[in-house]
């Protein structure tokens, strides 16, 4: 009987030193910026976006997920190009789109961030003639 005992104490010990996930590290991720342009959709997606559509007026009973995205993967892949080429112009004038608005988002924050570095030189070049005015005090 002893030996259960102990048993059961070292696996008391165990859970008490692993905190049962409290000790966990949370993981430093940088917080999303909600104003930030989203990625454009590729040409599948684009096609994707008009499929659900047809198969919803074609199966209006169906409600599973899985299903609708198995035939639309099926019916993307026996596609021609001929036939994808309007899906993919689409996601081409998406992108452009895309890459327009990243690029004033971006000019955006770099205007933010020069200002933030300005009136922080400015703070220690003001501090610094403050110091230099009451050195030349202390001189006299």
């Amino acid at each position: 009987m002893p030996k259960v005992k102990a048993d059961t104490k070292a696996a008391d010990n165990r859970l008490k030193r692993k905190g049962a996930g409290a000790g966990r590290k949370q993981s430093k991720k940088a917080a999303k910026d909600p104003n930030k342009p989203k990625r454009p959709p590729s040409a599948f997606f684009v096609f994707m976006s008009e499929f659900r559509e047809q198969f919803k007026k074609e199966h209006p009973n169906n409600k599973s997920v899985a299903v609708v995205g198995k035939a639309g993967g099926d019916k993307w892949k026996s596609l021609s190009d001929a036939e994808k080429a309007p899906f993919i112009a689409r996601a081409e004038k998406k992108k452009e789109e895309y890459e327009k608005s990243i690029s004033a988002y971006n000019k955006k924050l770099e205007g933010k961030h020069s200002e933030e570095e300005e009136s922080d030189k400015s703070k220690s070049e003001v501090n610094d003639e403050e110091e230099d005015e009451e050195d030349d005090e202390d001189d006299e």
